[in-house]
């Protein structure tokens, strides 16, 4: 069968200084969403946290995939086709890391603002910035 023309098409890259806002009720709400599906199929049986964290590697190599053998300009303009294999597979990897967040009752964003102030301690903008150095290398 032949490829759609369209699939070879460059995607324009996006800004890098464009960040996605989401308000803590709309993630609540995906969340439920993402669980009320799961527990309609009975499916919470199988989802312990060692088969959760299989999956989430699982996943996440499945993004990798459309990386592979590219260069850093190739991986910032992918194919339409190949964005749309990076959204499902970060839509993956975000619905088991909501099953897993679930398991513990951990609060994802509680935690992710939590590293982001480590992180905002190891990393002071005046000895990170611009540096690829790990925090033990300042």
């Amino acid at each position: 069968m032949p490829k759609n023309r369209s699939d070879n098409k460059r995607v324009t890259k996006p800004s890098r200084k464009s960040l996605v806002k989401v308000s803590s009720s709309e993630l609540s709400a995906v969340q439920r969403k993402i669980l009320d599906f799961r527990n309609a199929r009975d499916w919470a049986q199988f989802h312990d946290p060692k088969n959760l964290a299989e999956a989430l590697s699982i996943e996440a190599g499945e993004l990798l995939e459309n990386f592979l053998w590219k260069t850093t300009e190739q991986s910032r303009n992918l194919t339409a086709e190949k964005l749309k294999n990076v959204k499902e597979e970060l839509a993956d990897i975000f619905i088991f890391l909501t099953y897993l967040c679930e398991e513990y009752k951990i609060d994802l964003m509680n935690e992710v603002e939590s590293k982001v102030a480590h992180n905002e301690l190891k990393y002071p903008v005046e000895k990170a910035k611009g540096s690829s150095k790990k925090y033990t290398e300042f």
